[in-house]
Formats: structure tokens, sequence, C-alpha cells
């Protein structure tokens, strides 16, 4: 309920895809095919994604669709764009994600059928299709408190690690390390328009306050409000093409994609599947992770990451390295995009030529995704 609370996910995701466009070489007319991801579309309008790709000056003949895969619907996004293109359909295609969880409406199920008598419960949109397992009705919280406990990772040190992806976040923000990759919103007020131009929440983030918070989820449990991932409203995008359309323009890409991995499991462990995608991947390529030089691993909850670093033995120095969604926030329907979008200016400002980004997905599941930089 920030500063983007009454911006719609779509209109969001069309100033994500105009800055992507203007800032890729190519021209709009170039682009023939977006995907976006989101997961809380109640009350968006009919086509979402065509809504986005519209408002951002795309020409009419664009194709639009919207992915839905959870945390993972703007990674999914970006893969169903390699499909694409690799099987000829599209050169260039808009991927990314967008979420408005501010706007998500509440429900009225019963109504369609009428009610005769009684009263009428309305059910949350964010919480029933976004943040609760469907097969069991557990809150994914839950299956966080799990994690931790068969990790062994008290309160303490998910405080710890939480503290340290707030410094990082805020240090990116007043430093201007995100200034590449964010672009400004115009957001209404009562007899004007403001430009949004900073990410708020590293902002407002009190360190000292980590440790007061209650428990989110159990009893004397160990996951809260600061080392989970907050309700956020955001977008990202990015643009992607064939080689033939690099070559052919004379375009340096800022990342190839070497590959993509995807994982799943019983629901309850979709904490640790980012573990499996990440693994599958490296074999896949032929890659260990001594020679991957950042990383980004969505923190929908601190342990997620924390249980990431220690199955991969990776250190914390090179996983998140701006912050991430205990920091920033995790707008369901585009962090799996986000993080991407941070990767790639984080490896090109550290010159690093390999990347890996992976996020867990409610139900089980988790995506991997690897970049090269050329140099």
């Amino acid at each position: 309920l920030g500063d983007l609370s009454n911006v719609p996910a779509s209109k969001l995701g069309s100033v994500a895809i105009e800055s992507a466009v203007n800032d890729s070489g190519l021209l709009s007319e170039d682009v023939q095919e977006v995907i976006m991801g989101n997961v809380l579309s109640a009350g968006l309008g009919q086509a979402p994604a065509r809504q986005a790709a519209l408002g951002a000056k795309l020409l009419d003949s664009v194709s639009c669709s919207v992915v839905n895969k959870v945390c993972g619907s703007g990674m999914k996004a970006i893969s169903n764009a390699c499909a694409s293109i690799q099987v000829g359909q599209a050169g260039v295609v808009v991927a990314g994600g967008m979420e408005s969880m501010s706007l998500a409406p509440f429900l009225l199920p019963s109504m369609r059928l009428g009610r005769k008598f009684g009263s009428v419960q309305s059910l949350d949109h964010m919480q029933l299709d976004g943040l609760q397992d469907a097969n069991q009705g557990t809150p994914m919280g839950d299956f966080a408190e799990i994690c931790a406990e068969k990790y062994e990772f008290d309160r303490e040190s998910q405080d710890r690690f939480a503290t340290e992806s707030l410094k990082r976040a805020q240090v990116a923000t007043n430093t201007g390390l995100f200034s590449r990759e964010i672009c400004g919103v115009m957001v209404k007020q009562k007899n004007s328009e403001r430009e949004i131009i900073l990410d708020e929440q590293p902002l407002k983030g009190d360190v000292s306050k980590i440790p007061t918070l209650r428990p989110a989820f159990k009893k004397n449990g160990t996951v809260t409000a600061a080392n989970a991932s907050s309700i956020s409203d955001g977008a990202a995008a990015l643009v992607l093409a064939s080689k033939k359309i690099v070559e052919s323009r004379m375009l340096k890409p800022m990342a190839w994609v070497k590959g993509i991995s995807e994982f799943s499991q019983a629901s309850r462990w979709f904490t640790l599947s980012p573990i499996h995608a990440v693994n599958a991947l490296l074999v896949k390529l032929g890659w260990n992770t001594s020679e991957v030089g950042l990383w980004e691993v969505n923190e929908a909850f601190a342990v997620v990451t924390m249980a990431t670093m220690r199955e991969l033995v990776v250190p914390h120095k090179k996983i998140n390295i701006r912050g991430g969604a205990c920091a920033l926030g995790h707008p369901i329907g585009a962090s799996g995009a986000r993080i991407v979008v941070t990767l790639l200016h984080a490896m090109q400002d550290n010159n690093c030529s390999k990347g890996v980004a992976a996020v867990c997905i409610g139900g089980g599941e988790a995506m991997a995704i690897a970049l090269e930089i050329d140099n």
C-alpha cells in the first residue's frame, strides 16, 4: 500500500515494457510478441498483457499472453519467450511480469448463483490465489517454518540475513546502483502527478526494528514480516531477440540466455526446490557453482536463500548483492523477471561473465536461469 498502490498492474507493465524497448536499441515495431507474468488478474479487465503492450505504444499486430506460475510467472514468461524465438515464431519478444497486490480485490464466489439466505463470505484474492497453498490450504509461511526447523535456522540467523539484505538494498538505492534498471512511474495525486523514481521500501526499512517483530505464522515461530518478503507492487520487462536479429542489427546484448530449468516436488518443500532447479541447470550446462560469479535467489523467505546458500556452498557475498525481496518486496507476478533484471545489471557492473537466478514457486516448484556475458 505504498506509492504505487493505485496503479493497476497493466499500467505498471506498460511502463516497464516501454522503457525496456526504448533501452534495447530496437524499435517498437520490431516487437512481435509480449509475454507477461501476472498472478492476481481478477478485476484487471480483459487481456492484461495486451493492455500493457498497447499502453507501451507497441503495434496492434503484437500477440500477447499472460503467464501464471505464481512466484515464477515472470521467469516463466522469459522461458516462453526463449521458446518462441527458438521455434521461429518470433524474432523479438518482450517478457516480464507485473503485479499490483494492493489492488487485488475481494471475491464473492457465491453471488454468481445468488444467495438466498444467510451471510456472504468474501475471499481475499491475494491470499487465496497468491499466498496460500491450494492443495492443503496452508499459508506459505507455514512451509517456511518447516524449512527453518529442518535446517535449524533460528530467529537470530534469519534476522541477520534480513538485516544484511536491507543494508545492501539501502546502499544500492542511496548510491544509484538501481538507477539503470528503474524507470519512473507517473502517479496521480489530488491536483497533480508525481513521478516515482526510487524504490521506497528499502528507504523505509529500519534495521533496529527487525529483532522486535512478532512471529507471523506460528506461535514461538521464527519467520516474521522482516525476514520474509512483503506485499508489494511492481513490474519488470526484458527484451529478448534471436541471434539473427542481434547480428543483423549489430546489437550488443546485455547477456545470452544459456539455459533454463524447472523442478517440482511436494508443496511443503517449495522452499528447497530452487536448490534442485539450480543443480539440474548446472549439470545441463557443465558449469560448477564456483565459476558462477553472481547469483539472485528470490527471498520469498530468508530461509529459502539461506538453504540454497548452504546446499550449493555459495557464499552470501555472491548472492543478492543489492539486497533481495526481504528488503525490496515481492510483487509475485513480477519477481521472477525482476531478479533477472537485477542480475544482468549487477553482472555488468561487476565484470561478471556468468550468473544464475532462481525463484521458488508455490505448489512445490522452482525455476532457474543461467546468463552469460561475452567479454
